[in-house]
């Protein structure tokens, strides 16, 4: 773990000093001196592949809105954020949301459901962004709009964000103590397994009748599709060999081919996870916490409840299956492959990188620029060994005023086929569409990775961005995360 300080970047004025601070802390991050603009720019270059037409490379990330409905439709707060997608620019739009395939599986009790009920305001998403979307960027060609099917599994508050009620494929050292779940809490069996499976062949098929362009297994953050690929203690055919551990997916896709098979489909993953951190205890004080530690893991070697994780050091990466199981998103003829780490619940510095912890987080146990090169080198190392595969790279948000220049660069040395955004949507939505179009960049717009977006949804509010956006800043919602902020 790192002692050096932690370089603020909104104090960074060049794009100069950005690389000499890089080179400083030994990192290999592309990063381009001028930003091209018009035809000239990597961001605006067209991608077709098969049956797949994207108008340009900037992608928006699927997140947790936090915002919907308790009976699972969107609300009007949902639907903005929608319009802020299609005003982005983004032609590939993976998911926008994630979306629970039933009500058990909801991460919280305001997520988006696939249900009958619900259908209808999922179809004005759409409709919402599309419409957004013309008007910003002229027109709707080349827009491909996806939806991310998820069951939240260990992670899973379907009724009160106050009440977890986990659904687990096995027991795990570290998340089953942060649960609190007892030594025989059950675990699912393979005949839940194949309801769940049944659940994402439905929510598939309501895609396609909703037109949408293609579905996201997901398979990233802890969620259930992500435990499948840990799963090496689970005794079955869902647990232990990779075969097993990945025959949820090959169900799923089977299942969707048959019933949908005009949906292309995706999946995110976590390409690599490492063990659990929490606070350091010796380093946290009035509240307030300190830098993220490893959970103690010695006496668990080799670690046997990870995946893309070095089993003798799992605070290191290995990514051997990830290899293996983009391999077979070859075989199975899934093109779309959206590249993340970790999970918010347990190690979110990996995930997200960040100056700012989220309430229930840490401090960063490392200059945040070491994740986002972390991601970034690993995507280009799959990226190398998969040229055939659509991949998409995550963890920009935190370069700020930098990002249009490492995602140009980035793109132009063929590292990532697309650059992905989250948080700075939320705040900035048209960052790269400026960019790439020779804009001024609205500066005082760009995402400071304050993590309220975290922060204020484990607090029981939607998920925006407070400090930026007039929407939530002005709001009565601001004054309750602030308070709630304050107990922490």
């Amino acid at each position: 773990m790192s002692e050096r300080p932690i370089l603020r970047l909104g104090a960074v004025k060049t794009v100069q000093e950005f690389q000499q601070h890089l080179h400083a802390l030994g990192l290999l991050i592309p990063c381009d001196d001028e930003i091209l603009s018009g035809a000239e720019s990597p961001l605006r270059i067209p991608l077709a592949r098969g049956e797949i037409r994207i108008g340009n490379r900037i992608a928006v990330q699927p997140m947790e809105g936090w915002d919907g409905a308790t009976d699972g439709r969107p609300t009007e707060s949902t639907i903005r954020r929608w319009r802020r997608f299609g005003q982005s620019g983004a032609k590939l739009i993976w998911g926008g949301e994630a979306v629970a395939v039933s009500h058990e599986g909801r991460a919280n009790p305001n997520q988006l459901l696939m249900a009958p009920h619900t259908y209808a305001g999922l179809a004005q998403l759409r409709s919402a962004l599309v419409e957004q979307h013309r008007q910003s960027a002229g027109s709707e060609q080349g827009l491909f709009i996806g939806l991310q099917l998820t069951h939240s599994g260990r992670f899973s508050k379907p009724n009160s964000q106050q009440r977890a009620e986990p659904r687990i494929l096995y027991r795990h050292p570290f998340l089953d103590q942060r649960l609190n779940l007892p030594p025989d809490y059950p675990v699912l069996t393979d005949g839940e397994i194949g309801a769940i499976i049944e659940d994402f062949h439905r929510a598939a098929h309501a895609a396609q009748e909703l037109g949408f362009d293609f579905v996201d297994i997901k398979h990233c953050h802890g969620y259930l599709g992500h435990e499948f690929l840990s799963a090496h203690t689970r005794e079955g055919k869902y647990g232990g060999s990779f075969e097993n551990r990945t025959r949820f997916l090959r169900e799923v896709v089977a299942g969707i081919r048959a019933h949908a098979p005009r949906l292309q489909i995706a999946v995110r993953l976590s390409a690599f996870d490492t063990v659990a951190f929490r606070p350091d205890p010796a380093r946290s004080s009035n509240g307030k916490p300190g830098p993220g530690i490893p959970a103690a893991y010695d006496h668990l070697l080799p670690y046997r409840w990870g995946f893309g994780v070095d089993p003798r050091n799992p605070t290191q990466m290995d990514l051997t299956e990830t290899l293996q199981f983009l391999s077979l998103l070859e075989d199975l003829d899934i093109p779309l492959v959206n590249l993340t780490a970790g999970s918010p619940y347990y190690n979110p510095h990996i995930q997200r990188p960040a100056l700012y912890p989220p309430s229930d987080g840490y401090l960063p146990p490392e200059d945040p620029l070491i994740g986002v090169a972390r991601q970034m080198t690993a995507t280009h190392a799959l990226k190398q060994r998969f040229p055939n595969l659509i991949m998409v790279g995550s963890a920009f948000s935190y370069l700020q005023d930098f990002l249009p220049h490492v995602a140009q660069a980035a793109l132009r040395q063929g590292w990532t086929d697309f650059v992905g955004l989250g948080r700075m949507v939320l705040s900035y939505p048209e960052l790269l569409r400026d960019a790439s179009e020779g804009q001024p960049i609205q500066h005082k717009h760009i995402c400071r990775t304050f993590s309220d977006c975290t922060t204020a949804p484990r607090n029981g509010l939607p998920s925006g961005c407070y400090p930026l956006d007039a929407y939530y800043k002005n709001s009565a919602m601001a004054a309750q995360l602030k308070a709630a902020k304050a107990k922490h």
